[in-house]
Order: structure tokens, then sequence, then C-alpha cells
């Protein structure tokens, strides 16, 4: 038989080269998950609630939340666990509303019942570099390890 270590040391070099380029992918959707979230504002529940019920309620409020509801994915962030559950709506405000009142992930809501200390991260799909709100959810529940350690039972749609 011929001499077919250069075929094994062809394989390996290729096979190197797949796992940078992965590795590599990985760490530019995680800065532009960081970037994006770091670029919103950060609230807790009773903020959110707030915001909500000014924007829903009232003879002659403005009705904000009703009128600008956008299309993205939140950031449900547990600071007493150090746990993150993260998810995608067409409107955010209406979805996040959910989970702080018993219609959502019933993890999050019997932790935040419970007494647990909550952050809320809003991120919309519009300008966020991705392709689709399926790309920017499965990228931030990866960032975020959200499936492994987190509340999220999937790794995101497809």
């Amino acid at each position: 038989m011929g001499d077919y270590s250069w075929i094994i040391a062809a394989y390996f070099v290729l096979l190197g080269g797949i796992i940078v380029y992965f590795i590599a992918k990985k760490i530019r959707m995680d800065n532009q998950i960081e970037g994006l979230a770091n670029g919103t504002m950060e609230m807790t529940p009773e903020e959110f609630f707030q915001f909500r019920n000014f924007s829903f309620g009232g003879k002659g409020r403005p009705k904000y939340a009703l009128h600008h509801d956008f299309e993205g994915i939140y950031i449900l962030y547990n600071r007493t666990k150090n746990m993150y559950y993260v998810g995608q709506a067409k409107k955010i405000f209406e979805r996040v509303n959910s989970h702080f009142s018993g219609r959502g992930n019933g993890d999050v809501y019997a932790d935040y019942k419970y007494g647990d200390e909550f952050t809320i991260k809003m991120i919309s799909f519009k300008d966020s570099g991705f392709d689709s709100l399926n790309a920017l959810e499965r990228a931030a529940i990866g960032k975020y390890n959200a499936f492994a350690r987190g509340y999220n039972k999937t790794r995101g749609n497809r």
C-alpha cells in the first residue's frame, strides 16, 4: 500500500479549517447579539407594567404600546438565579406581558411570583442584521445559553 499520510494530514487541515470557521461565526453572532442587547433599554417587570398601564389604558392617555408594538425578540433575565429566557414575537409588548401575568412560560412566571428579580430587554428585528426572526432568536438563545442552562425548552425555531 502507498503512503497515505498526506491524505490524513490534508483531512485534519480541512477539519481544522471548518472548526475555526464555525467558531469564528459563533463569536461574530455572539458579538452581534451583545451589541444589539447593549443598545436597548433594560427594565424590570414593574417598570414594564408601568409603561404598559400608561400606554394601554385611561381616557386621553397615549396608546403607544398598542400602536407601536414591534416584531423582535425579548430577553428575560432572572437575576436571582442567573437564568435567561429568550423568545420572539410579532407583538413584543403583548408577549412580554404574557410571561409576567401567567400566560407565558410557566417556570418564568413561577419564579417571578415567588420573588425572583427579573430584567427585560426587547430587541427589534428591523435593522438587526439577521435574515429572519428565527435566526435572531436562535443566536440569542445560544449567546445566553438559555437552552442548556436557562428556561428555553428548545434551541429556537427553524
